[in-house]
């Protein structure tokens, strides 16, 4: 029996289901991979905001990488919301063990505008975190906190792009949905440039877009694809789960992680 590809994600727990290690977990089946997961936090989340967030201790964070990868083994590895210097530290140190394609989301703040990243956490990740990255997927809030450069036109990318990969990550994916106009990121490594774009839907339930993205590059790089295709490949699923997203509760809701099968179905 075929083993499908397998992809960790390093990520906190969304209660409401449409961010987080939930998202992450839904979008690595959606794209025919086994998603094993490494908790960091708890959070108490819905459509409305992050009502409460508890850190798991790095102890239980190291236990359950090497529960995972000492057993069954990792093909790909995501990270996601890591709220604090000392868990960045632990994510980054058990990372540097591994030689398989990273995929950070420097997670900073919420869809709903709520702090998932201290403050003090943030040269952690400038310096131990992003070296440890294949891939690095920040938004244009997350490059303000990164970098203090703030973009505000398509042109402006290339210099964000130009300041987190002096971080250290192999290739920058920037995250140009804030935008006006078109949904425009840009990929590339310093030398070659691939901008990817896609229509923007008029469809406010998009929470979970960041975390979907993201696993969806590790889950492509785990089935072998090179980084411009896996990019290419999450930046078309992202952009149809964006699409067929729907309300849930009273506020922001999730983006479908199973639009395709639900389309296929049809």
């Amino acid at each position: 029996m075929r083993i499908p590809p397998r992809v960790l994600t390093i990520a906190g727990s969304d209660s409401g289901g449409g961010a987080g290690v939930q998202a992450d977990l839904k979008t690595m089946l959606a794209l025919g991979t086994h998603g094993m997961s490494v908790l960091t936090a708890v959070t108490a989340q819905n459509s409305l905001g992050v009502q409460g967030a508890w850190e798991l201790p790095a102890q239980a964070v190291r236990a359950q990488f090497r529960s995972v990868v000492e057993d069954i083994g990792v093909e790909a590895v995501k990270t996601g919301m890591l709220s604090s210097a000392e868990l960045v530290l632990t994510v980054a140190g058990l990372l540097r063990r591994l030689d398989v394609p990273v995929v950070v989301d420097p997670v900073g703040v919420s869809k709903h505008g709520d702090p998932l990243l201290a403050a003090e956490a943030l040269e952690a990740v400038r310096t131990e975190l992003l070296p440890t990255a294949t891939v690095a997927t920040p938004n244009l809030d997350e490059v303000a906190q990164l970098t203090g450069i703030t973009v505000t036109t398509e042109s402006e990318l290339r210099k964000a792009a130009s300041a987190v990969l002096g971080f250290g990550p192999r290739w920058a994916l920037i995250k140009g949905g804030h935008l006006r106009g078109e949904a425009t990121d840009l990929l590339t490594d310093g030398d070659r440039e691939h901008w990817l774009r896609a229509p923007r839907h008029p469809n406010r339930h998009t929470h979970g877009t960041g975390c979907t993205l993201a696993s969806a590059v590790a889950a492509e790089l785990a089935k072998g694809a090179d980084v411009p295709a896996a990019v290419a490949a999450a930046k078309e699923y992202v952009t149809g789960a964006i699409a067929a997203g729907f309300a849930l509760g009273s506020g922001i809701g999730p983006v479908d992680h199973g639009w395709r099968s639900r389309r296929d179905a049809r």
